[in-house]
């Protein structure tokens, strides 16, 4: 559900290039998508999907420490392995909302390239489910290039992290149903303009 959370380790990569002003990249949300799981009472790992992330991702080549990120995360893109646990999801053991217009928000607040040039932790403000937390991603770059379909210039990076539910007031029958969610994140993002 971690938006997002998202997502700026393609600002690593840009590191050395020789850009005078920073580039701002716009999410695909067609190609953009948190996947989460879980451990479910000891017997399986669930997961879920959540499509139609939303968001942009700033880089500054000259000081990647300045990139940023913002993503919006549609609960309403969320999807299960079972529209019955779809619906519970968004009943009063949970979220306890309408779906439709259900959001989690991710907002970078610092950015460390680490590793190679294609590797950077981005520390952010998640929202989700009414609560604010501060959360850790870990980015890599797939790759930054045109794309071959649009001509369009393209980033395209992953991230991971953990959260617990219960920190978002989402910790309903935990320990028997895990309260650490994993969540990976992949976005394309195209150049704006």
């Amino acid at each position: 559900m971690k938006s997002v959370l998202t997502s700026s380790a393609a600002l690593v990569l840009l590191a050395g290039a020789a850009m005078a002003e920073p580039v701002v990249y716009e999410f695909d949300p067609a190609h953009s998508q948190v996947v989460f799981e879980y451990d479910h009472m000891g017997f399986s790992t669930s997961t879920g999907i959540i499509n139609g992330v939303t968001g942009t991702l700033t880089l500054d080549a000259e000081n990647p420490t300045n990139s940023s990120v913002e993503a919006t995360i549609p609960l309403a893109g969320l999807r299960t392995v079972s529209a019955e646990l779809d619906k519970h999801l968004f009943g009063p053991d949970f979220f306890n909302t309408d779906a439709s217009g259900a959001v989690a928000t991710f907002k970078s607040t610092k950015v460390e390239p680490e590793g190679d040039d294609k590797e950077a932790k981005v520390t952010g403000d998640l929202t989700l489910n009414g609560v604010t937390k501060q959360v850790v991603l870990d980015v890599d770059l797939n790759q930054l290039g045109n794309h071959p379909m649009t001509g369009n210039e393209v980033a395209g990076f992953d991230a991971e992290s953990e959260i617990r539910r219960s920190e978002f007031n989402l910790g309903k029958f935990a320990p028997a149903v895990e309260d650490e969610v994993e969540i990976k994140i992949t976005v394309e993002a195209a150049k704006a303009g």
